[in-house]
């Protein structure tokens, strides 16, 4: 899996990074991985630097769009064939990355590791808003997506090209509604998604509704008035 890179936006990971980065060297020593360091003001930049890890350390807070832009530009200059986002505390496991690979190998341009493919319904927070999403890319674009909301998604070259060169894509679900619209064909694996390590989400429940407000808003409506170059 030497063809694939793993991109690891890191903001404030001090207390996991660590631990993340450590077992793929061990465990998974196949896999190519990026640290994206995003302007971090705790010491992820430092404990990178000094046990070695592969690291793009941006000088300031660009956010999860220009973090995970420039570890899709990095991707793209360096010729990988596939790229993962793959979080830095902790939830995302390396274990499910073969079986996503092998998806992407029957002609799909992103792979979803979801949390909801396989699971009975629920009624938590979590899936509610998963579920809304999901509604609403169905009801713009025709494709059922179970977890839209999954930021573990695998993109193959000619998508690593879309982010590397295209300032205004963010890894967010409203953006693969958009690819969708424009032919890019996404299936899904189902995985099971861990607590985080250590700290506290920025996820709170306030800014998850907020989250929830702007996506709908975008897929519904903003999406319509993209282009792709």
């Amino acid at each position: 899996m030497q063809d694939i890179l793993l991109i690891i936006p890191s903001y404030n990971e001090e207390k996991n990074i660590e631990k993340v980065v450590g077992e793929l060297e061990a465990d998974f020593p196949q896999l190519d991985y990026l640290v994206v360091n995003d302007g971090s003001t705790d010491r992820t930049a430092a404990i990178c630097q000094s046990r070695g890890y592969h690291l793009l350390n941006l000088p300031v807070n660009l956010g999860l769009a220009g973090c995970f832009q420039a570890g899709m530009l990095y991707a793209y200059e360096k010729g990988y064939s596939y790229a993962i986002q793959f979080d830095g505390d902790g939830q995302h496991r390396p274990e499910y990355i073969q079986e996503i690979r092998r998806k992407m190998d029957e002609g799909y341009d992103i792979v979803i590791g979801s949390r909801f493919v396989d699971q009975e319904k629920d009624f938590s927070m979590r899936m509610l808003g998963s579920r809304l999403i999901s509604g609403a890319i169905r009801l713009t674009t025709g494709v059922k997506i179970a977890d839209p909301t999954s930021g573990m998604r695998m993109f193959n070259r000619e998508m690593i090209r879309e982010f590397a060169l295209k300032l205004n894509y963010g890894p967010e679900p409203d953006t693969i509604s958009f690819l969708v619209k424009q032919g890019a064909r996404v299936a899904e694996v189902p995985v099971t998604i861990a607590e985080r390590l250590a700290g506290e989400s920025y996820l709170k429940p306030w800014v998850a509704a907020k989250y929830m407000v702007r996506m709908m808003i975008s897929i519904f409506v903003i999406q319509n008035f993209r282009t792709r170059d």
